[in-house]
């Protein structure tokens, strides 16, 4: 039985999130705003999930109508087969949104929509109440101009979480949207990659996942392996399979920050990723960087300075990396800034700029060809 599905991602990231679901050989794949969808069995949630890097989740959608009331969503969501994937004792928590849509309460959405779940169940389980003592199916809902979306999460935490940062190290950039830039650097694992602002390593630690063709899913758990209705093997085979098409390859991807802190943690991130063979990271100043080969790519996020004080620190050090970048004429360079004045204060203009969103803060990817 195939399903549709829909992979949320931040906002730019559609196309690329679309490209990796065409190259995984999904079918009827469509970019809009904010999301992706395709269609496939249960294996293609496994093989999404196991190996997309720019898509934040991975969820089923088991149906869609309108309903600018109460009673339209909850015979909306009562008609829809819900037994099929939610087996009679499972937990099914609803988590969702509304936006520019009548119905605008979202925990009356939610209570409405658990409501009618419950109902239908009840009529083809032929029970009275559900102890939900078993796997957790969660039902995520959007509606969008009074379009209603029903969705089962089949990732769990979202794919962002690799698995090798733990929770306590923040850091200013998302796994996927780091996946991202270095996917639109075209790095492949060919020449030299360099990130002089690395923090906790996320830039260099993806591009070794994209160099060695690791599936950055295949170390961590999802929700859907718990479902009764999709079997382990297909999980295992999904996974067998990731491991047969990884690359072992002699790569140059170096890291580096002024910070010795965020070095020794980058370290210990690669470590956690398995990719410490790979990628080599050091304390230095990216305002005093120089490489001795001809040719590479860099690719970074250095500070943006989102307070007055900050901006004028962030200026400075944007005209330092750029006076050192003015040796480097081999290399090119992919650099994501919230900073509007950021080119004058480089002191060059980008060749093109991609509109990108690092979480809510739009950002521009300058890129120097």
């Amino acid at each position: 039985m195939d399903f549709r599905y829909c992979v949320p991602c931040l906002f730019g990231l559609e196309g690329l999130a679309a490209d990796e679901l065409r190259r995984l050989g999904m079918a009827q794949v469509a970019a809009e705003n904010g999301r992706v969808y395709f269609s496939g069995g249960l294996e293609a949630a496994a093989q999404a999930n196991l190996w997309l890097r720019t898509g934040e989740r991975v969820l089923l959608e088991l149906g869609s109508f309108e309903a600018q009331s109460f009673d339209a969503l909850f015979e909306g969501t009562k008609a829809l087969p819900w037994e099929r994937m939610i087996p009679k004792d499972a937990a099914f928590p609803v988590t969702g949104h509304s936006l520019n849509s009548r119905l605008f309460s979202v925990t009356d959405c939610q209570k409405i929509i658990k409501k009618a779940v419950a109902e239908r169940l009840k009529s083809r389980y032929g029970l009275q109440w559900f102890p939900e003592t078993g796997e957790t199916v969660q039902i995520r809902f959007s509606i969008m101009k009074d379009q209603v979306s029903l969705c089962l999460d089949t990732s769990g935490e979202g794919l962002h979480k690799r698995g090798y940062r733990p929770a306590h190290n923040a850091a200013p950039l998302r796994e996927t949207l780091a996946a991202a830039m270095v996917t639109l650097a075209r790095y492949r694992g060919k020449g030299e990659f360099a990130d002089p602002f690395c923090g906790s390593g996320t830039l260099p630690i993806e591009a070794a996942l994209i160099a060695k063709n690791r599936a950055p899913g295949l170390n961590r758990h999802f929700a859907a392996m718990d479902w009764q209705v999709m079997d382990r093997r297909i999980w295992q085979d999904t996974a067998e399979a990731a491991r047969a098409k990884e690359f072992h390859g002699d790569y140059r991807i170096l890291g580096s920050d002024i910070d010795p802190k965020a070095v020794a943690i980058a370290r210990k991130n690669a470590e956690r990723a398995g990719v410490e063979d790979v990628v080599r990271f050091e304390t230095a100043d990216a305002t005093a960087f120089s490489r001795s080969t001809e040719r590479g790519v860099i690719v970074t996020n250095p500070p943006y300075g989102e307070r007055i004080l900050e901006k004028q620190e962030a200026e400075a050090l944007y005209a330092g990396f750029g006076r050192a970048l003015a040796g480097c004429t081999g290399w090119q360079l992919y650099l994501l800034s919230s900073h509007t004045e950021f080119e004058r204060s480089f002191g060059r203009t980008a060749d093109k700029k991609r509109k990108l969103y690092n979480g809510m803060i739009k950002c521009d990817l300058y890129m120097y060809l």
